[in-house]
């Protein structure tokens, strides 16, 4: 396990050195920098996310307010449903589960 973590943190900083190398030398800079530019946009829209427009809440008028207060009240609610639904089905009793007490052969080898 020790010997992985070593690996793992040689290769980062190595990449670390060859990314900061290829800033400082004017012919690679172009091909280092956008990259790290796109990594970077990223990781801080990762960390910071976009908030999503939200609509402000519109506060009901008294109007408005008075009518839905009449309307929940003049509805009455139904009484809550009894635990089980009664269906218009019937069990037929199948033979495939039955077998007769002389087999005394299991079903499968």
């Amino acid at each position: 396990m020790r010997r992985h973590a070593i690996i793992f943190w040689t290769a980062i900083t190595l990449a670390a050195l060859g990314i900061i190398s290829m800033l400082f030398n004017p012919s690679t800079r172009n091909y280092v920098l956008i990259p790290v530019i796109v990594v970077g946009v990223v990781y801080l829209l990762y960390k910071f996310p976009p908030r999503t427009k939200r609509h402000p809440k519109v506060k009901p008028s008294k109007r408005t307010a008075a009518k839905l207060a009449a309307k929940n009240n003049g509805v009455r609610k139904s009484s809550p449903p009894s635990k089980r639904k009664q269906y218009p089905f019937q069990v037929i009793e199948g033979q495939k589960g039955k077998s007769d007490p002389s087999d005394d052969l299991p079903k499968y080898h």
